[in-house]
């Protein structure tokens, strides 16, 4: 069976896709953070939490990852080997744009709607969750630009589905991504 990668900005509800696809197609769940947080703890923080990226610490290990690729590296290796084995949905910034085949979904949504997203998972104000999700887009956006040449967030052509999250709640965003995954698989 073909793997599923789901893409997009940050908080913008791709890990809430992903394991409802997961769990409605019989396939396997991966989050490509959660394989970046691994090399985190390896690195000597302390990565726990699914908010941990939006952390004071999980900023600092950003800045890390700016500075040497080779993390980002280490874990698309992983990521293109396992989605290469089928049957998995994987949720990652980059692996789109480095795998030929598969299912390709693109969560657009603004950084709005993404701070509110993230704002109420988190229960952080608007204007910190909004400075968050703004640093985290771009400083990942540099940094794929710099490791692959591509722009991050700016070119939906390489997507089999794009979804725009910002006038559905997330189980029209579900539904929409289940259906359009059926016709293809």
């Amino acid at each position: 069976m073909r793997s599923v990668v789901i893409s997009g900005p940050p908080a913008v509800g791709k890990t809430t896709v992903a394991r409802a696809l997961a769990g409605e197609f019989g396939l396997e769940y991966l989050s490509g953070g959660d394989v970046l947080k691994g090399i985190a703890r390896e690195e000597g923080f302390d990565s726990g939490g699914d908010d941990w990226w939006d952390t004071e610490e999980g900023m600092r290990f950003l800045d890390k990852r700016s500075k040497n690729p080779e993390f980002d590296r280490r874990v698309d290796d992983s990521l293109r080997a396992l989605f290469d084995e089928g049957g998995k949905v994987i949720t990652s910034y980059t692996l789109p744009w480095l795998v030929d085949d598969g299912i390709k979904i693109w969560l657009a949504g603004s950084h709005e709607n993404s701070s509110r997203r993230m704002g109420s998972r988190d229960s952080i104000g608007m204007a910190e969750a909004l400075a968050i999700t703004r640093r985290r887009y771009l400083a990942n956006k540099v940094l794929y630009k710099k490791m692959y040449d591509f722009e991050f967030g700016e070119d939906s052509s390489i997507f089999n589905v794009v979804i725009n999250t910002d006038n559905l709640d997330a189980d029209q965003v579900i539904q929409s991504a289940k259906s359009q995954v059926r016709e293809m698989l």
